[in-house]
């Protein structure tokens, strides 16, 4: 859907690594390795984005580090753009409605780090959840999205823990109750 509105595909790149997870940073010759890609293209598009307000950049060392822009007023329509373009928001839709007691979903693996995948990591936490229907819906929904879709269930206290062990790169709220 999305690649049929924007025809430069390291810009689709660009767009879900930074305004998916906004605490998303990265620097050329990173993006570069991750995208494979030349770092010509990349650098075109990332002037444009940081020229456009949409990115803001600081530098470390001798490294340019780009992350999104947050106060940008195109900044949660993108987001929001790019959760559906990935099918997220029809994960959400479908699953957590009809659960039982699920209190947030997270994204976690590849895609909350922004590096788009054919598989993604959801975790849903609450208690008392439905495991059987989640598993059905789970198949319906990859059907749907044309994804693999791997998930955790966690009690709030498993979900603590595992946050605690993890840096708020590695994870991404996508739904609360």
């Amino acid at each position: 859907m999305l690649d049929a509105l924007i025809t430069s595909k390291t810009r689709i790149k660009l767009l879900v690594k930074f305004f998916l997870n906004s605490s998303s940073e990265s620097y050329l010759r990173n993006l570069e390795e991750e995208f494979g890609e030349s770092t010509n293209a990349i650098r075109v598009e990332l002037n444009k984005f940081e020229l456009a307000g949409l990115l803001n950049s600081r530098t470390a060392g001798n490294k340019k580090l780009f992350r999104a822009n947050t106060h940008h007023p195109l900044f949660p329509e993108i987001h929001n753009l790019l959760l559906k373009h990935l099918g997220f928001d029809q994960i959400i839709e479908k699953v957590v409605n009809k659960l039982g007691d699920v209190k947030q979903v997270f994204l976690v693996g590849k895609f909350a780090k922004g590096i788009d995948t054919e598989i993604i990591d959801i975790i849903f936490m609450g208690d008392e959840i439905n495991k059987n229907y989640l598993i059905d819906l789970v198949e319906k929904t990859e059907k749907l999205i044309k994804r693999k879709v791997r998930y955790l269930v966690f009690t709030p206290k498993e979900m603590r823990q595992y946050l605690a062990q993890k840096p708020s790169t590695d994870f991404l709220l996508l739904w609360e109750k």
